[in-house]
């Protein structure tokens, strides 16, 4: 059984390409792209503050009284019977209070063969995991500085398997108005499991992500840098097939210099016509890139593009993201201004 569990874990992580610091934690889908949007400027954005409630996923500081009343669905469809959403909801109480987020994500595994030790068949299983969370943001007094919080329970069945979990997101904004550039950090997953598979409790996917944005002044054009993964800096690893051959006949690893590296931990992104009825938006991910290309072949790996478009009330976003020759995703999305 215990096979089974690694393999479903093993799935997620080769999905989500958080292969070189995955592995040492649970609840892997945490860290998936939560919108459409996310994903086409590169998987993840800190900094964005307007009306799209699937911000506050990643992070809560940007909930504002903007996104009152708005409810999002997003979905996608990962590789085999591989599929995942999220919604998203917020709502201003009042002036003082301001606004409140609610969102869920889930992501289903489909159906498994099961088999015994000895490869005999046994009967299927499935396996899903979801998180509910909820929050808020604050608005320092006479500043420009906003943080903000989400709390979230984590329901994950992995087989016969069952475990439980509560996680907390910490936002930090701020907004310098005179030259419309955002300033985010985040620090995400801080939690334990309430319930674990077995007996031995394992650590949640701790993320620690800073991001720039800024609205240029002459070109409708907001440009995002996300740093990701600031908990681990060595976050490279040699890739076998291109270790180079050295003089006794054997082989030397591939060496990842500083520089490389350093490029790990960042995304690029960039959105055209950010405040209009249409976007185009088009991001490209560095650790994506360097993970999953090809030797010797170019496959565009690392690439996301996407696209929003508005009908009155109504948002669909689309996005598309380039991760192997084999393999690419698709995220849809819907929002709806309910006021």
């Amino acid at each position: 059984m215990l096979r089974k569990v690694v393999f479903l874990s093993f799935l997620l992580l080769s999905a989500a390409t958080f292969s070189q610091i995955g592995g040492k934690a649970v609840y892997q889908f945490l860290n998936l792209a939560q919108s459409p949007r996310q994903a086409a400027l590169g998987g993840k954005t800190v900094t964005v503050v307007d009306y799209d409630v699937n911000q506050a996923f990643y992070n809560p500081a940007t909930i504002n009284p903007d996104m009152h009343n708005r409810l999002s669905a997003n979905y996608g469809s990962y590789y085999g019977e591989v599929s995942y959403g999220t919604a998203a909801y917020a709502y201003t109480y009042d002036r003082h209070l301001q606004t409140f987020h609610a969102g869920i994500s889930y992501i289903n595994y489909g159906t498994f063969e099961g088999r015994d030790e000895l490869g005999n068949v046994t009967s299927n299983f499935t396996g899903s995991e979801a998180a509910l969370s909820l929050g808020y943001a604050y608005n320092l007094p006479w500043t420009d500085m906003y943080v903000g919080a989400n709390a979230k329970l984590i329901s994950s069945t992995l087989e016969s398997y069952n475990s439980i979990g509560a996680a907390v997101d910490l936002g930090f904004l701020y907004i310098d108005t005179a030259n419309d550039i955002n300033y985010g950090f985040t620090i995400r997953n801080l939690g334990f499991q309430i319930k674990p598979y077995e007996t031995t409790n394992e650590k949640l996917p701790l993320a620690i992500d800073a991001g720039i944005s800024q609205l240029m002044e002459n070109v409708p054009i907001r440009w995002h840098v996300t740093f990701e993964n600031l908990q681990q800096w060595n976050i490279a690893f040699s890739n076998p097939n291109r270790a180079q051959g050295s003089l006794d006949g054997g082989s030397e690893e591939e060496k990842v210099s500083f520089f490389n590296n350093a490029l790990r931990h960042l995304i690029l992104g960039a959105e055209l016509f950010p405040e209009k009825g249409f976007n185009l938006r088009l991001g490209y991910n560095f650790r994506r890139s360097e993970e999953l290309r090809i030797v010797d072949q170019r496959n565009f790996s690392g690439i996301s593009v996407g696209f929003g478009l508005r009908f009155g009330k109504v948002k669909f976003d689309y996005s598309y993201s380039r991760y192997t020759v084999a393999a690419n995703t698709s995220l849809f999305g819907l929002m709806i201004d309910l006021n």
